[in-house]
């Protein structure tokens, strides 16, 4: 595996896990407050969910 890739797309989870915080932070804090209720298997699901989607368009998109 080529490293520059890995770091390259590790950067870019970093860019759009802020576009929230910097665009809306009020609304991100409620965002947060709301996912401290939410129960851990609620949680496990949709990371599940996400990781899911995720390698999806990464299959996708290596085609």
């Amino acid at each position: 595996m080529d490293w520059q890739v890995l770091l390259s797309a590790l950067a870019l989870v970093f860019v759009i896990e802020g576009i929230i915080p910097f665009a809306n932070p009020a609304r991100w804090r409620k965002l947060v407050a709301t996912m401290a209720q939410v129960s851990d298997q609620q949680l496990r699901v949709m990371g599940m969910i996400s990781m899911v989607i995720g390698l999806i368009i990464l299959y996708l998109a290596r085609g």
